[in-house]
């Protein structure tokens, strides 16, 4: 069999030559089509392989009509992306699922209102197959944005806004955030016997910090409302937080807290006003984001969620709906991670 020219980049002919099969059997099968037998399937792939074929994109997109490329779109300034774990790890698990699928990762984020229209643009010009967004705040205009350029789109967590794109039908993955939040306060209640339980909660306006409100409620709804301050997500903020609590109710034994950031913000607060964890105040946090909770002194008992493979759920979804198929949404279990802090 001939070799492909030194330097020069191989054909679909080269492969088929190679494989033994035709063109068009080689085109089917590295286009994702259907009706190969097995055998012949390996046969191409090992072709692929021996020869080093690249696909030409611009062939391929006009065989399948995809790009090959989905936009990431996480609604929260850079800052926030880079220095939260959870969103390295969603990015992680995203970006090894789109992999295995042979398909690009586009990284969007949201600065200000300003940036809304450009991507917009971005969605609308036809670069990417579909899109992931999370980390939506309920007035977000994404959803009302992928709705009228016609993207394909899966959400990251309980969708909160309102409008069409706010019906039962649309896909999104997300945690057990009300099931998680219930089990930390129960554990913080029945098992340590703590009876002035405070909660430091997430933004108002995203359902998982709602969510974990209301499994707070679920397990104290006669609870003290001064027991409650809401938080951003950051650690200075779960500091501050702690901060007020302390000084409206200085006698505070327990906290849960919706987040590991903020947690770990409030543990150093606390250490700080001479409060011994978890002796005199006990502490759960939500995520289990491990290089958060095992550094801080005591580690953080916490929720656990599986952020990562919540990425890789969002993909699978997206991928299914390209496909013609259905996309439920999927929830996630959670479970508590004891360690040192409670």
């Amino acid at each position: 069999m001939s070799e492909p020219t030194s330097g020069a980049r191989p054909t679909l002919e080269a492969v088929a030559e190679r494989a033994g099969v035709s063109r068009a059997t080689v085109s089917r099968v590295v286009n994702g089509g259907a009706g190969v037998r097995e055998v012949l399937v390996e046969k191409v792939r090992k072709a692929v392989e021996e020869l080093g074929y690249i696909p030409n994109h611009a062939a391929r997109t006009l065989v399948t009509r995809r790009n090959g490329a989905v936009a990431v779109i996480i609604a929260e300034p850079e800052f926030r992306i880079f220095s939260d774990p959870f969103f390295e790890q969603q990015i992680r698990g995203i970006s090894r699922e789109l992999t295995a699928h042979d398909a690009q990762l586009v990284l969007l984020w949201v600065e200000g209102p300003g940036d809304h229209e450009r991507i917009a643009r971005y969605l609308g010009g036809g670069h990417v197959d579909g899109a992931l967004a999370f980390s939506l705040h309920n007035d977000d205009e994404l959803p009302a944005i992928v709705r009228r350029v016609q993207v394909p789109t899966v959400f990251g967590g309980r969708p909160g806004w309102t409008g069409p794109a706010g019906e039962p039908a649309v896909a999104y993955v997300d945690c057990d955030n009300r099931g998680g939040a219930r089990a930390a306060v129960r554990h913080l209640r029945r098992t340590l016997g703590r009876r002035t339980i405070a909660h430091i909660t997430g933004p108002g306006d995203q359902t998982s910090a709602l969510d974990r409100l209301d499994g707070y409620r679920d397990e104290l709804p006669d609870a003290d409302p001064a027991l409650v301050e809401e938080g951003a997500f950051t650690e200075e903020s779960g500091a501050r937080a702690m901060a007020a609590l302390l000084r409206r109710r200085p006698g505070l034994d327990a906290v849960f807290v919706a987040n590991d950031l903020m947690a770990s913000g409030a543990l150093r607060v606390l250490r700080e006003r001479g409060r011994r964890v978890p002796e005199d105040v006990a502490l759960v946090g939500f995520d289990d984001m491990r290089q958060v909770a095992e550094a801080t002194d005591p580690p953080l008992s916490t929720v656990h969620q599986d952020v990562e493979g919540m990425g890789r759920l969002m993909v699978r979804l997206l991928m299914r709906t390209l496909d013609g198929e259905g996309a439920e949404p999927v929830i996630t279990p959670t479970e508590l991670v004891l360690r040192a802090s409670a």
